[in-house]
């Protein structure tokens, strides 16, 4: 084969078939394939996309280029995925909650990087909590209690990594074939059967509009019917944090407050963890009905079985379970600083990506892999878009380690509240969902 006629082809937009694709994706792991060469092959689909059986076939060559993990021995195993925001920490509640309603979740995470927080680091600030297990004690861990979440190997779909690092800097990142195939490779080869991914749109996403994340839900969708798997979609809003908490430790403070009952119900991350968690129950067999499995989740929260189960997979992966009900266990911050509004009025929008940049700030992030964090910094932050707050009211709480960061960070949090005479309807939690049929 020759990558310059395949390069051609595509940008003719005639259909690279199955063998051209798997040539494309090997030569460039191997340096066969030049830089330039799939610079072009990635633009040429930017401008022509691929169809069904090119996405399909794109994908399987990228998940096949490293490590895939068998979970066929844990019987019928789920996953989820999100697209990434800010205070998102379901994982964190809707995994404990499905695995207590006898799901099999085998759950292999990554670390945050920019605004967006990593399921890996807000762990990892549990005191003795593992990431790195053998594959003995992953599955041991998962047929104990039910689920169980350690770091993604270096080895899954390397490809991927390869061209994603291209992606970023020749102005294909936003290909939706491109980015589905990338979120595809990875979690085809994690091995689960039933995957629930959380497509997240507004200021604080990667998608900006219900639209674009709607195509990219229905993409994923077809690429994991393809597969054989079972999938859903849900597309979500991120045009305000997810939770109150944004950082680390205070984001597993929040989710074990959850669990344990101690804040108001119907938060818009508890309510989103239940529907994650309940899609997660149906699609693993576990209930017959929609409505079933949202009952299953929601009594696995109240009456205290998903916080026993996440307590045991603490301790299992060599954590502090009594962190899941002492939050004093968890790392404190030294400083802290109360930020108040500057104006009265109607919360009428949030920048909900400065959020997370304030939070980064705080030392609660990292801007490149290999930079360290510190799992005490972060930030509570309360106002809800469409009520009113006063001049002077408390809207946010920051935590450092350092005293001259968080009067830094609140200058982004004090701009990133914009202020209304006139109330504004909310966005809905949930846009729609996707499913494989």
């Amino acid at each position: 084969m020759n990558i310059v006629e395949i390069i051609q082809k595509k940008r003719d937009g005639q259909t690279l078939s199955a063998a051209e694709l798997r040539y494309t994706v090997d030569g460039y792991l191997s340096g066969a394939v030049a830089d330039y060469q799939a610079a072009a092959f990635c633009m040429a689909v930017w401008f022509n996309g691929m169809d069904d059986d090119e996405l399909s076939a794109f994908t399987q060559a990228m998940r096949l280029s490293g490590d895939t993990l068998d979970l066929s021995p844990l019987g019928v195993t789920a996953d989820k995925h999100s697209t990434g925001g800010v205070a998102d920490t379901v994982t964190l509640i809707a995994l404990p909650v499905a695995a207590a309603c006898g799901c099999r979740i085998a759950k292999m995470s990554g670390r945050g990087l920019g605004f967006t927080g990593g399921t890996l680091d807000k762990l990892e600030s549990i005191p003795g909590f593992r990431t790195r297990l053998s594959e003995k004690e992953f599955f041991d861990t998962v047929e104990k209690f039910g689920f169980s979440v350690i770091g993604q190997s270096e080895k899954l779909a390397p490809a991927d990594k390869k061209f994603y690092a291209l992606r970023d800097v020749t102005a294909t990142v936003d290909s939706v074939p491109l980015i589905a195939s990338s979120i595809m490779s990875k979690k085809l080869a994690c091995g689960a059967d039933a995957l629930v991914l959380d497509v997240k749109t507004g200021n604080g996403a990667f998608m900006k509009t219900p639209e674009a994340a709607r195509k990219l839900a229905e993409v994923l969708t077809r690429i994991g019917r393809l597969a054989g798997k079972r999938v859903t979609a849900l597309v979500t809003d991120m045009n305000r944090p997810l939770g109150t908490a944004v950082g680390n430790a205070v984001e597993a403070a929040e989710a074990f407050e959850i669990l344990g009952g101690k804040t108001p119900p119907h938060s818009r991350l508890e309510r989103l963890s239940l529907r994650i968690a309940s899609e997660m129950i149906l699609l693993s067999g576990k209930a017959a009905s929609e409505r079933e499995a949202a009952a299953a989740a929601e009594a696995a929260l109240r009456d205290g079985r998903a916080l026993k189960t996440f307590a045991a997979v603490i301790e299992a992966q060599g954590g502090d379970p009594e962190a899941a009900v002492n939050p004093k266990r968890l790392p404190q911050a030294a400083f802290r600083l109360t930020v108040c509004a500057r104006e009265s009025g109607f919360v009428n929008a949030v920048n909900t990506e400065e959020i997370g940049r304030a939070a980064m700030a705080l030392g609660a992030g990292r801007l490149r892999k290999e930079d360290g964090i510190d799992a005490a910094a972060g930030l509570r932050f309360y106002p809800e878009i469409g009520s009113r707050i006063e001049k002077g009211e408390p809207i946010a709480e920051l935590f450092a380690s350092d005293r001259s960061l968080p009067a830094q960070a609140a200058v982004r949090v004090e701009k990133a509240v914009i202020v209304g005479e006139e109330p504004v309807v909310p966005p809905p939690l949930i846009y729609e969902k996707e499913e494989t049929t």
